[in-house]
């Protein structure tokens, strides 16, 4: 009998026990279409999130707490038999069949490194917001314009993600965006439309709270794959991006707010 096909990595501190729970009912969700691993990586601290996630059948390992990129190397470190990445925070969800459609994606194009769909915004009651999809766009706009591929809603081949290192232990927001600029040396990247996950728009959202910090880590991670002649005059098109990551932000914020 084969093993597990996804591991799963979720990240958690275990301040967000009413959360995780949900997170945690999400990924057992997918268990009956899709073999799957899910490491939980929390502090020895944080007893109830690790009972919680032993609860739910999960592989608890100690976080270094060395950050979030080291975090996830180490959820990427308890691999066995897996092979393929997917990421969910501890107040993320993934949408019903959401796995099942990534791992599709990526058997029906053996050259696809990783695979992504669309990602819904929801409010910290869990109404939705609005629907990230930008489909062939975002791997577009990846190199210099915002980074519109969603974590939580992507797939990645492990041996993939292993030849490029894991993840950026220096980047405290922008580890995503890194790996995925260097994954397009490998292969290809598939999507889908359809909403797989869904991203929690909350103020202690990590990226959300620390608005420009996350924007200058994205552009300088940016900014180092550029050819070296564009580096110089990246600023000219950076500038403005973060000017309307902003905006986006904002409207997020007035929409949350009015529902």
């Amino acid at each position: 009998m084969s093993g597990p096909e996804v591991l799963v990595v979720l990240p958690t501190l275990g301040d967000r026990l009413d959360t995780l729970q949900l997170t945690l009912d999400s990924v057992d969700a997918q268990r009956s279409e899709v073999g799957v691993t899910l490491v939980v990586v929390a502090p020895p601290s944080a007893e109830a999130a690790r009972a919680l996630a032993l609860a739910h059948g999960a592989v608890v390992v100690d976080d270094p707490k060395r950050g979030i990129s080291e975090a996830i190397n180490c959820g990427l470190a308890a691999r066995t038999t897996e092979q393929y990445y997917a990421w969910v925070g501890d107040d993320d969800l993934f949408r019903p069949r959401g796995l099942l459609a990534l791992r599709s994606l990526l058997e029906a194009t053996p050259d696809a490194v990783l695979a992504f769909g669309g990602c819904e915004y929801i409010d910290p009651e869990g109404r939705t917001i609005t629907l990230s999809n930008a489909g062939r766009l975002a791997t577009f706009l990846l190199p210099w314009g915002p980074d519109l591929i969603p974590h939580p809603g992507t797939m990645v081949r492990l041996d993939a993600l292993e030849q490029i290192g894991g993840f950026d232990p220096t980047l405290k927001y922008a580890m995503d965006l890194d790996a995925f600029l260097k994954l397009r040396a490998h292969g290809r990247f598939a999507f889908t439309r359809d909403a797989v996950s869904a991203f929690r728009w909350h103020p202690d959202s990590l990226t959300v709270a620390n608005r420009l910090a996350s924007s200058q880590e994205a552009e300088s991670v940016k900014r180092r794959h550029l050819p070296g002649a564009l580096r110089p005059i990246s600023g000219m098109w950076h500038r403005p991006i973060r000017w309307a990551s902003a905006f986006a932000a904002g409207r997020l914020n007035a929409k949350a707010r009015s529902l």
